[in-house]
């Protein structure tokens, strides 16, 4: 019997939950060829919502094609040109022998070479020495454009882990370069996201950035407490088990509706069922998630310093007042002016996100580690 939850890797299919008010968003950007970015905290469904409507635009659609890559590892732009010309040009490619056509006709000038993988035909593309000086490099900035128009088709470039740009030397100017081709593009789009939501609110929300309105901005909202209902009980279902509409929300609740959480805690309650699962079983998948995670938080918390651990402690609490004398002086703060370096400095570790005038933190796992067993130490 297959799995009905999953978590970790990208959600298809069946394994996919609401979204669809940002699924058909996307798909009109998609057809109309509009840039999007999508900004969400870690682990929210961003990936998974671009391979969903990408899937259904797909299936109704052979005008477009669709390119995707995550840029994560590259640490320079001379890397990240290499990755993009490889990916553009296998991805755009149908056949062995196309991939060869379009080489010769887009690249020649990078010196690549064509490798055949295994016997049955499968090849992948490498390139010799990079192009000198930078009018080389940012031609290949083109190479979706003119595929599409020798094509008739239409590309949509789906980049992850975009806000690594973020990190590279003279970023901005590199950003410069990028927005300068890609906003020329008529037959090509871009979709633009990463696991690092502060990085990337920086690079599309500020208003000195390249970036700023470049396009499109979906912002991820939590799915909603009575959408997990309607999925948890339905999987089970699906699977000759039960799980009360009451239960479903206790599970989902549990980990404060985070798309990730509630897969991985509903696949760990669904393994423990035989027949009924109850808040019980579901509060013994939850102690596990919890056991399993235990070495990886400590070490985290390890890497800050005293006073740090001491503010996430505080926002574990759910302290309203952090600056007032009573907080600062119950998990020793120091000053109030520490609270405002504090908050900017795990923000940018990507531990606590702002909401509204508050700081949370990002992991509700992690929250309720703090908590229920770091502050028990």
């Amino acid at each position: 019997m297959d799995i009905p939850f999953n978590y970790g890797r990208i959600v298809r299919d069946t394994d996919f939950t609401d979204r669809t008010k940002e699924t058909d968003q996307l798909l009109k950007n998609f057809q109309a060829l509009t840039n999007t970015a999508i900004i969400s905290p870690r682990r929210w469904g961003k990936s998974s919502l671009v391979e969903k409507a990408s899937q259904l635009l797909r299936q109704n659609s052979k005008e477009y094609i669709f390119i995707k890559f995550n840029c994560y590892k590259c640490e320079n732009e001379k890397e990240f040109y290499a990755l993009y010309a490889k990916k553009i040009l296998e991805q755009s490619a149908s056949s062995f022998e196309n991939l060869v056509s379009n080489t010769r006709d887009f690249a020649s000038r990078l010196n690549p070479s064509v490798k055949v993988k295994d016997p049955e035909g499968m090849c992948e593309l490498e390139f010799g020495l990079k192009p000198a000086g930078n009018e080389s490099d940012e031609e290949i900035l083109d190479l979706p454009e003119k595929i599409a128009v020798k094509k008739g088709k239409k590309l949509i470039v789906c980049i992850d882990e975009f806000q690594q740009i973020g990190e590279f030397k003279n970023s901005k100017k590199f950003q410069k370069i990028l927005r300068s081709h890609w906003q020329e593009h008529q037959h090509t789009a871009y979709v633009l996201y990463g696991s690092k939501k502060h990085m990337m609110l920086n690079i599309f929300g500020q208003y000195n950035s390249p970036f700023y309105r470049f396009g499109d901005i979906i912002h991820l909202p939590k799915i909603t407490n009575s959408d997990w209902v309607e999925y948890i009980t339905k999987r089970f279902s699906q699977t000759g088990k039960a799980v009360s509409p009451e239960d479903a929300s206790y599970l989902a609740d549990k980990v404060e509706n985070h798309p990730y959480y509630v897969q991985q805690l509903a696949q760990g309650s669904w393994l423990r069922t035989s027949d009924i699962c109850n808040q019980q079983v579901i509060d013994q998948a939850f102690d596990a998630i919890i056991n399993s995670l235990n070495l990886q938080f400590e070490n985290m918390l390890d890497s800050l310093t005293e006073r740090q651990r001491n503010f996430l402690s505080a926002v574990a609490s759910d302290e309203k007042k952090l600056t007032s004398a009573g907080t600062l002086e119950r998990y020793n703060l120091g000053s109030s002016a520490n609270i405002t370096i504090m908050k900017k400095a795990l923000i940018k570790k990507d531990i606590l996100e702002q909401e509204g005038s508050r700081p949370i933190i990002q992991d509700p796992i992690l929250k309720y580690w703090i908590r229920t067993t770091y502050q028990n130490v």
